[in-house]
């Protein structure tokens, strides 16, 4: 692969590290987010980390190979293990589960004193990331949601601090958590298909959830719920 022309996903989260940046890439694979960024900005330095064996040696490979040792750091460890307290000032994890990515946050706090901006993209349940931010001190700032070769990924940038994107009516901040405050304005292609298909499964489960003997009554009506919220946000 060529580092200088990284996947849609991984392009749309390096866009938004800023300038003479000094980031952490957990699971960092080949290392060819921290590579790409560092080419394209002699001021920014990374750590790479990666708990496996393999992908490690091929991001030290990748490192050497294009001549950033002097700037990115290859470390193996688990999550935020691989970087000291107030080490770096940007965070990025992409490419892992919502719930494993804010795990990997929350078993990771103590590194995050200085930490300035995170930025994650979620194979699935973003919604997790957003309480989390709300929870811990993070505000969301922007976020993007985008398709590629038939998969459709969200990235999610949250600050230290920002301006709140929420809504103070607990109802809507709940409609907002589950779609993105910001991507629920803009409705994009993307959001529009990602939605559509969760609402086709949404649909079978709650079907399913009838049929049933017994019934989890709560969980039946957080489904009915969403099903309501995804009739009003894709009928318009």
């Amino acid at each position: 692969m060529n580092v200088l022309s990284l996947s849609e996903r991984l392009t749309a989260v390096a866009a938004h590290l800023p300038e003479s940046a000094h980031f952490v890439d957990v699971g960092s694979d080949h290392a060819y987010l921290p590579c790409y960024v560092c080419l394209q900005d002699p001021s920014s330095r990374a750590i790479a980390g990666e708990i496996n064996d393999g992908p490690y040696k091929s991001a030290e490979k990748q490192v050497k190979l294009q001549g950033l040792t002097d700037r990115i750091e290859v470390r193996k460890g688990d999550g935020l293990a691989v970087v000291e307290p107030n080490e770096v000032k940007q965070v990025v994890i992409a490419g892992m589960g919502g719930p494993l990515i804010a795990s990997i946050l929350e078993q990771g706090k103590d590194k995050l004193g200085q930490v300035e901006q995170l930025i994650v993209q979620p194979n699935i349940d973003a919604r997790v990331l957003r309480k989390w931010f709300l929870a811990n001190g993070f505000e969301l700032q922007t976020e993007e949601i985008l398709e590629e070769a038939g998969h459709i990924y969200e990235v999610l940038v949250a600050v230290r601090a920002g301006k709140e994107l929420y809504d103070e009516d607990a109802i809507i901040r709940d409609k907002q958590l589950l779609f993105g405050p910001q991507l629920l304005q803009e409705k994009n292609a993307a959001f529009r298909a990602k939605w559509q298909e969760y609402k086709r499964k949404l649909e079978r489960n709650v079907a399913n959830m009838q049929r049933a003997q017994q019934v989890d009554e709560a969980k039946l009506a957080s489904f009915k719920t969403e099903l309501l919220w995804l009739e009003e946000e894709l009928d318009d």
